[in-house]
């Protein structure tokens, strides 16, 4: 761990900076990320601007970092579906369990995947890289599995699995993101989860789960 001029950062400067980084992520949950200053993370860390600009270049390179630990551990959202069943009843425990992850983990990361969907949408290529770094996780195992279907006859040939997986990795994101809207829908989460799982399956399998 270094700091901006390079110099190793001991262990209390790396707590120093982690408390800032902590204190970064607690504000971005209640405030816009542009009005958020270098002087109230600092004061809100109880430390200076000086000690914050010896850890990271400027507000921005603090949310990137934080970015960056978020998404290591989305590319965890892999592991729910390593060596899982598409077909019949544990196809639709694998859906189940692969929405509830995904919904899980957007709500976690509310904060700072509002910044980063603000960025890559703005065209920054460090915001888009993570973004994509997070769906890649579950776009390519999904793809994975309507292939494997594929060679066992299970799912058409004409069908396309990145075609589909980005598709259904896109529509996960939107709705994850969307989460409170759905209440003034009159949709409450537990009627989400299962209705959105329904079209994973479908989307895979090209089927009815059987429950």
């Amino acid at each position: 761990m270094r700091t901006v001029d390079g110099r190793v950062a001991g262990r209390r400067g790396q707590a120093t900076r982690q408390k800032l980084l902590d204190c970064l992520s607690e504000m971005l949950s209640s405030s816009p990320y542009r009005d958020v200053k270098v002087i109230d993370v600092a004061r809100k860390a109880g430390t200076s601007p000086a000690t914050f600009y010896q850890y990271f270049p400027d507000v921005e390179g603090a949310v990137l970092e934080i970015a960056d630990q978020m998404a290591a551990e989305g590319v965890g959202l892999t592991e729910v579906l390593e060596g899982r069943s598409w077909v019949g009843k544990a196809g639709w425990q694998t859906a189940q369990e692969l929405v509830d992850g995904f919904l899980e983990f957007w709500k976690r990361n509310d904060a700072i995947l509002r910044v980063v969907d603000l960025g890559a949408a703005e065209g920054d290529k460090r915001f888009y890289k993570l973004r994509m770094k997070i769906l890649n996780s579950v776009n390519n195992s999904l793809a994975d599995a309507v292939t494997e279907l594929q060679s066992k006859g299970k799912v058409d040939k004409d069908v396309n699995p990145a075609a589909v997986a980005g598709s259904l990795v896109a529509m996960l994101a939107a709705v994850a993101s969307h989460q409170k809207g759905f209440q003034s829908w009159g949709v409450k989460q537990a009627e989400l989860k299962p209705n959105l799982a329904l079209l994973v399956y479908l989307g895979i399998t090209g089927k009815k789960p059987t429950k």
